[in-house]
């Protein structure tokens, strides 16, 4: 429980003790829009490696070299815990902004937060202002920003790591329309961390791995028309070689 409690003073005290700098990266992006967008990552970066350190928590990393540094990209990885977001943002080498549910909005400081990492807010419940964030996605990769999107919609619990909620097609237009590289994230052992033994927060290990880069144009004619599947069996093959190194 102790975990659990500091991991909750952290994100509150964060919140709170950083307000001063909110309004001074605000400031800074009146003047460079770049300037703050790089100080807001490194800033959210070091407040979430650090929680991570209170989690005790030992993680593997694999194909780090697989994600270009000189391009955005689509990140798209399996998904089982809150903590899927503190270990690949924490490692993101660019400026790169997460597709969130549209919840996360009602949180003050939280949203003004990720609204300054280019976070977008997906409402599941409303086709027409679901095309709007894919859209809006597109535009930001267009502008150099990568995004980072968990295809199943919502955290999946079934028993096995390899159990997967069919990733939703549409999010990869992200990649088709822009041309950037989708990178495939399989992760294991997220959930050991919280939701496995809720509320308590308990070191685990995990595995992190970036398959290589897909680009949609260069697959055949079945698999552009189901870029989410394949994805989706590249991520599950990687899932499988990890119950192996377990």
């Amino acid at each position: 429980m102790i975990r659990f409690i500091l991991v909750c003073i952290t994100v509150i005290g964060f919140l709170v003790l950083f307000i001063p700098v909110l309004a001074v990266e605000w400031l800074i992006g009146k003047k460079s829009p770049m300037t703050k967008d790089t100080s807001s990552l490194h800033i959210v970066q070091a407040a979430f490696r650090f929680i991570l350190k209170i989690t005790g928590v030992k993680v593997t990393v694999i194909g780090e070299e697989n994600v270009p540094t000189d391009q955005p990209v689509l990140y798209i990885g399996n998904h089982r815990s809150y903590f899927d977001i503190l270990l690949t943002y924490s490692r993101c080498p660019r400026r790169t902004g997460y597709v969130a549910k549209k919840e996360m909005e009602k949180f003050p400081l939280l949203r003004d937060w990720m609204r300054n990492l280019h976070c977008l807010f997906l409402d599941r419940t409303d086709i027409k202002q679901g095309l709007k964030t894919i859209l809006t996605a597109i535009d930001k990769v267009k502008e150099g920003i990568s995004i980072c999107i968990f295809p199943e919609g919502t955290r999946s619990r079934g028993e096995s790591e390899l159990d997967m909620l069919p990733f939703h097609e549409g999010s990869f237009k992200i990649a088709s329309k822009t041309g950037c590289p989708i990178i495939p994230i399989a992760m294991t052992g997220t959930a050991q961390i919280f939701e496995a033994h809720f509320p308590f927060i308990r070191p685990a290990r995990v595995i992190v791995e970036y398959g290589k880069p897909i680009y949609v144009n260069e697959l055949d004619k079945e698999d552009k028309k189901r870029v989410g599947v394949y994805t989706q069996n590249v991520i599950r093959d990687m899932l499988k070689k990890h119950q192996e190194m377990m």
